[in-house]
């Protein structure tokens, strides 16, 4: 099981324009997964939500989210 994360779009967090206030991490295997089906993941700080965006880099990341990836132990893909 894989402890790598990667940011992704709380779209529930997102302003008028559709540009998304803060992004999420969310696990690597399950972001391609609700990018096909819609399906929902859940986000480290608990957010539940469908992968319908992609961060760029400098995008506002989930202060909650941040620091409990922060605190991790090191982990890499299997």
């Amino acid at each position: 099981m894989s402890t790598q994360t990667l940011p992704e779009v709380d779209t529930r967090d997102s302003t008028g324009d559709d540009t998304p206030k803060m992004f999420h991490y969310v696990r690597k295997d399950k972001i391609a997964e609700s990018a096909v089906t819609g399906s929902v993941v859940v986000a480290l700080c608990g957010e539940v939500f469908p992968v319908t965006r992609s961060p760029k880099p400098g995008s506002p990341v989930c202060p909650e989210c941040q620091r409990i990836y922060n605190n991790l132990p090191p982990g890499g893909d299997e």
